[in-house]
């Protein structure tokens, strides 16, 4: 078939949600008071640099965006299942121009460098996609792989000169990357004070190592944009969500976005929608803003 992890001129596409709920769980793809005012940053004056973050498997290949000066917070981008392209390059700048220093790693760092995907990927079409989607991200979704990587993250974003140590971070999550919000945050419950998802995916499950079930660890507030299609099939994850959350004391936002579908935050899928975007980006920043 090709390599498929060769770079690309064109962005990776994912595909639409309009998929059966067995093919997204399998392979995950279908991706106020008290705020402190902080400048936006000119794009100009936003630097992007690939960097290497040494973790106990290995070395990951990440970007790391931050204004050209002074120190800000840190944030931490879980991407979605196409993992570290270009749209993330531009959500990593996006923030880093809010005023933050962020942090965009590779997940998949421990069998391809990205970009991992090419635009023709096709693991619900194409078997050998499919192969090859289960062969890359099998050593990720390994027991401790996700704890063990944002410690790693987290401790590289506190190594920074640009990041400023004296305030808590943010974390950010896509499709499979929301589950790993609530993770590191239940992980990490000093150094995480806000935490969003943006269609985010395995939330709240049936399994005894959910995520929402670690709520009572967290210190963080959360945002949670939700499509209306992920709300259609698995509507009993914002309750779950919910309850967990009061139950533990967290302040959450969870918004369910009743004209979009998964995928709907992230330019490069077939469901972007840019006015619900930019709806949750508003969101996110203003939950920034007030906490960090």
């Amino acid at each position: 078939m090709g390599r498929r992890g060769a770079r690309r001129e064109q962005p990776f596409r994912l595909p639409s949600n309009e998929l059966p709920r067995r093919d997204f769980v399998k392979f995950s793809l279908v991706a106020g008071l008290g705020v402190v005012a902080r400048p936006v940053i000119d794009k100009e004056q936003v630097v992007e640099t690939d960097v290497e973050v040494k973790t106990t498997d290995g070395t990951c290949d990440a970007v790391f965006c931050h204004p050209a000066k002074g120190k800000h917070p840190g944030v931490l981008v879980w991407p979605d299942s196409g993992g570290l392209r270009p749209v993330f390059r531009e959500i990593g700048r996006k923030l880093a121009g809010e005023s933050y220093a962020v942090l965009v790693p590779n997940h998949l760092y421990r069998t391809a460098k990205a970009p991992v995907f090419t635009d023709s990927f096709d693991p619900i079409k194409n078997p050998d996609d499919a192969a090859f989607y289960r062969r890359i991200t099998a050593p990720f979704f390994a027991a401790g792989a996700v704890e063990r990587d944002a410690i790693a993250y987290v401790n590289f974003l506190d190594s920074q000169p640009q990041v400023k140590k004296s305030k808590k971070i943010g974390v950010l999550g896509y499709c499979l990357g929301g589950a790993y919000v609530l993770k590191t945050a239940a992980l990490l419950p000093d150094r995480v004070r806000a935490g969003a998802s943006f269609h985010g995916g395995f939330l709240a499950t049936a399994k005894p190592d959910s995520p929402h079930l670690l709520a009572s660890k967290m210190k963080a507030r959360f945002y949670h944009a939700i499509a209306s299609d992920d709300d259609k099939r698995e509507p009993e994850v914002k309750d779950k969500l919910r309850i967990a959350f009061d139950a533990a004391g967290v302040r959450a936002e969870i918004e369910i976005f009743p004209d979009a579908r998964h995928g709907f935050c992230v330019s490069d899928s077939k469901a972007f929608n840019k006015v619900a975007a930019d709806r949750a980006w508003s969101k996110l920043v203003a939950l920034y803003k007030s906490t960090l």
